[in-house]
């Protein structure tokens, strides 16, 4: 079980941001945006909100989830949502809190710590939190179906497959629970993980089957959707270095799946497509990243650890575009909105940056709080949310 987490790179630096501490010799400080740019697209906010105080310092990634025409966002303050993913008008909203010792005084705290980002399948909101409990809600309303109490935090989104919710937890387990009870049908144990890791966990992904993840010792896993067994792994990184830092390894962003081929990257590690079924490589090149990729068409895109957003080509690897303005900004994984990819930054920024050829397009700021969830993207909007709750949907237009 991990006994001790790094809060690095983003989580860090946030705090760091706070303090107007990037003077110190090991940190570096945000590239300068430009303060004579042109836009070439127009970027119109449609709507915008706040959602309980949304991560915090928690270092979570919090996401929307957007089903139906209803996007649906909770917080580590125990504030939980929905809205109308169109016009941003209010659906339902429930916040969990209890107010001091017995039920008086003047201390809040809330009673669910909900983290990362609910899951929606049918009438079923499931989600998890930082003291190790999944919900399962009714999506329609928020109003409580079961509860379960799981050994260590829950710091990204459950996935729903039909009748079971797979869940991750923080101490490298990975859980089949019923989507209609929450009760426990199977689990996986990765045995001893890293003492020294990245905050977070990247986003389950299912299919055909098959649960694929990336772990904290930089491997992409397989297995069984209906029994938690193991099919393969792969690894995504060596783990060396003559530091802990350097032998960070994690796997914390989201696997990609186009047709059969996989595409998965690691902290300190590379970025590799796989063959689904097989797990075997076929291409595999030296890239660091924390976050999540996007793709589209043919290009692959993704952020490195200093923040440079690159492009390549999904069927060999090879560099398309590399984009260095907006370095050290600590950005957010990637986005496809359009002809666009769409990132956050830690200053509250939004931009972004044509996709044939990463030229900065656009900008727009939610606020001055740092934006850590990567944007998601639904129809003509993409959704975006910052570390203190503030969430802005925004469509872009001719110029």
């Amino acid at each position: 079980m991990k006994r001790f987490w790094l809060i690095v790179l983003t989580g860090s630096l946030v705090a760091l941001a706070g303090c107007h501490s990037f003077k110190k010799e090991n940190i570096q400080p945000p590239t300068p945006l430009a303060k004579d740019f042109k836009p070439t697209v127009q970027v119109t906010r449609v709507w915008k909100t706040r959602v309980g105080h949304g991560a915090g310092m928690s270092g979570v990634r919090m996401q929307p989830t957007i089903v139906d025409g209803v996007l649906y966002i909770a917080s580590t303050d125990g504030a939980i949502e929905a809205f109308d993913a169109a016009s941003g008008k209010q659906l339902w909203e429930k916040k969990t809190r209890t107010h001091g010792w017995f039920g008086w005084g003047d201390s809040k705290r809330p009673d669910a710590f909900y983290s990362g980002g609910p899951a929606v399948a049918g009438d079923l909101l499931a989600i998890g939190t930082l003291d190790g409990h999944v919900y399962g809600l009714n999506a329609k309303d928020g109003s409580q179906r079961w509860m379960i109490a799981l050994p260590s935090e829950v710091i990204d989104s459950p996935t729903i497959s039909g009748q079971l919710t797979i869940v991750r937890t923080q101490d490298g387990r990975v859980y089949g629970l019923d989507s209609n009870t929450g009760d426990r049908r199977w689990v996986n144990d990765q045995g001893n993980v890293p003492l020294l890791s990245l905050r977070g966990n990247g986003p389950l992904l299912v299919a055909n089957g098959v649960v694929f993840f990336g772990s904290d010792d930089g491997k992409l896993m397989a297995l069984r959707l209906d029994s938690g067994d193991k099919l393969w792994e792969q690894k995504l990184s060596t783990g060396e270095g003559r530091t802990d830092i350097e032998r960070m390894n994690d796997a914390d962003g989201s696997v990609l799946l186009d047709g059969t081929n996989l595409y998965a990257a690691a902290y300190h590690g590379n970025l590799t497509a796989l063959d689904g079924p097989s797990g075997h490589p076929m291409w595999a090149r030296p890239f660091s990243t924390y976050t999540s990729l996007a793709a589209n068409g043919n290009s692959l895109l993704a952020v490195n650890d200093d923040s440079q957003v690159w492009a390549f080509d999904k069927s060999s690897g090879a560099d398309m575009w590399k984009q260095d303005g907006l370095k050290y900004r600590w950005l957010t994984g990637p986005a496809v909105q359009g002809d666009y990819v769409v990132v956050g930054d830690i200053e509250g920024y939004v931009h972004w940056l044509q996709i044939g050829d990463g030229a900065l397009a656009a900008r727009e700021r939610i606020s001055k709080k740092a934006i850590r969830g990567q944007p998601v993207v639904a129809g003509d909007l993409v959704y975006v949310v910052d570390v203190e709750g503030h969430l802005a949907a925004y469509r872009l237009g001719a110029k």
